[in-house]
């Protein structure tokens, strides 16, 4: 995956993005000092995620609804108890 550096993308944002959008699509990765922070992504990549992430809450909340059939509710005073919180 290709990298750029934050003082890089400063510069030269505008091919960056030509070459993601008209050239593999491949993701750019950002980072500072070494340390990955971000990356650019095409459209489609973004959109897949965010259904991604749709599909994911629904079965979480089908969980959480069979788990709340299955044992019922608990009170927020005693799970913070629970936790120790």
């Amino acid at each position: 995956m290709p990298r750029m550096t934050m003082t890089a993308a400063r510069r030269e944002l505008p091919e960056a993005v030509n070459k993601l959008v008209y050239g593999n699509g491949e993701p750019i990765v950002l980072s500072r000092r070494g340390k990955d922070l971000a990356a650019i992504v095409p459209m489609g990549d973004l959109k897949l995620m965010k259904l991604i992430r749709k599909m994911e809450d629904r079965v979480d909340l089908a969980k959480a609804k069979k788990a709340e059939k299955e044992k019922g509710t608990i009170s927020w005073e005693k799970l913070k108890k629970e936790l120790g919180l």
